[in-house]
């Protein structure tokens, strides 16, 4: 049988320790088990990484066909970005 589970959000910060400080006291039982789940932010991918690791991977194969072609140069019109 299982039992639902109520979720909570709250901030923290990892120490020095590499132990989870919570910004702030749960409202829980203080004997109760907990699962916990971690969300880091990763770190920000620059352009020249992002295009390269898209470039070699295969799920962008299909692009290499010709057929993908559709559009030239003299398709659409300028963007004029300022102002």
């Amino acid at each position: 049988m299982s039992r639902s589970q109520r979720v909570i959000e709250i901030m923290g910060t990892v120490d020095s320790n590499h132990r989870l400080v919570l910004d702030e006291a749960l409202d829980v039982e203080a004997t109760s088990r907990v699962r916990v789940l971690i969300l880091v932010p990763e770190e920000d991918i620059n352009e020249a990484e992002w295009m390269n690791a898209a470039s070699r991977n295969r799920v962008f194969d299909f692009l290499k066909d010709s057929a993908e072609d559709i559009y030239t140069l003299s398709d659409g019109n300028p963007v004029d970005n300022e102002g």
